[in-house]
């Protein structure tokens, strides 16, 4: 018989330990735990464990509360080019376990880093390209222009694809937001 996960309403067979959508840990009283095999450091260990964060099965679909709290995680950047909410998140117990939340918050955290890095490149690269006379500025400028319309698209994709609850990954900033 299939039961439902208490925390993400996952459905799965009766007989997991933890649930494929969230990672809780799934027991229920009277019923034998069948344990696996464990070597001699984890037998010493207290059997108290903490659930694993484990990515959603990509058959689960992500709780809409998970979605909303991704998508905070990259409004605030809009605002002052400072993750708070994601720092938050990321720092916050129930949410810092929860995978879907954790890769977007740290996604959104490396994505205004790397916005602030290319404001101090663009703002060196402005005056050297007004030193080129008569195209110099209109070079300048719309370099500026394509870069902020650029990012904010960017800004946007990020936004839609954790409402919509994917894991869009970004070269390089996501693969460092999978590790953290």
């Amino acid at each position: 018989m299939p039961i439902s996960c208490p925390q993400c309403h996952a459905k799965m067979p009766d007989d997991v330990a933890f649930c494929p959508g969230c990672g809780l840990r799934m027991w229920v009283p009277g019923r034998e735990v069948n344990k696996p095999a464990t070597s001699p450091r984890e037998a010493r260990t207290p059997d108290v464990t903490m659930p694993v964060a484990v990515a959603p099965a990509p058959g689960v679909p992500v709780p809409s509360r998970d979605r909303l709290t991704a998508a905070l995680a990259y409004i605030t950047f809009i605002f002052a080019f400072i993750p708070v909410l994601a720092i938050v998140f990321v720092l916050i117990e129930p949410l810092k376990r929860n995978r879907f939340v954790r890769f977007h918050s740290f996604q959104s955290i490396f994505f205004s880093v790397a916005t602030i890095l290319a404001a101090i490149f663009l703002r060196i690269l402005y005056p050297l390209l007004a030193l080129i006379p008569v195209v110099g500025y209109l070079l300048a400028w719309l370099s500026m222009a394509v870069a902020f319309l650029g990012w904010g698209i960017l800004w946007l994709v990020l936004l839609v694809k954790a409402l919509q609850g994917e894991t869009f990954r970004l070269p390089g900033i996501g693969s460092l937001a999978e590790k953290a």
